[in-house]
């Protein structure tokens, strides 16, 4: 009975992955990104990310994120915040447009400290080829978080996505 329902659960959760082969086994992204840190009276930053997932099933994937922005203020020094952050993301694959969401949790360095990043959003991929994307939209709240103190965030970016090893 016990191995029965193993196979039925495993059914469930890895049914959809025979569901067409669009799937790819993972992807690799290069984007330009604009951050705003902080809100009304906050620094407007220039800069780029990379990400990678890999896809448990058609719908399910692990995300990585680092990025690199930079602040450069006519009267001081340069500003640069780096994040890396790792999580969940829900794609929809139908055609040649994939809408997703991801929540990503994981550290930042900058503003001359270290601490807590948190980013929530989502974007959208519309597919060239089997194996290019182009990341039209990816738009999410980003919190960094450091000695007691949260920043909010704002982050767009807009890219290239590589896919890989379809299913």
């Amino acid at each position: 009975m016990r191995r029965t329902l193993l196979v039925f659960v495993g059914f469930l959760i890895f049914g959809n992955t025979t569901r067409g082969q669009d799937m790819p086994a993972g992807d690799f992204s290069v984007n330009y990104s604009y951050f705003r840190a902080g809100g009304h009276g906050g620094a407007n930053l220039h800069g780029g990310s990379v990400s990678g997932a890999a896809n448990v099933n058609s719908w399910l994937g692990i995300a990585g994120d680092y990025g690199v922005y930079h602040f450069q203020p006519s009267f001081s020094g340069g500003v640069n915040i780096h994040t890396f952050t790792v999580g969940p993301r829900i794609s929809l694959r139908r055609g040649r447009v994939t809408p997703f969401g991801q929540v990503l949790v994981g550290g930042f360095h900058g503003l001359g400290t270290n601490g807590f990043a948190m980013s929530a959003g989502g974007g959208l991929d519309v597919k060239l080829s089997p194996f290019v994307s182009i990341r039209m939209a990816q738009v999410e709240y980003v919190a960094l978080r450091a000695q007691g103190d949260t920043l909010n965030c704002a982050r767009v970016s807009a890219g290239i996505v590589f896919r890989f090893g379809g299913r």
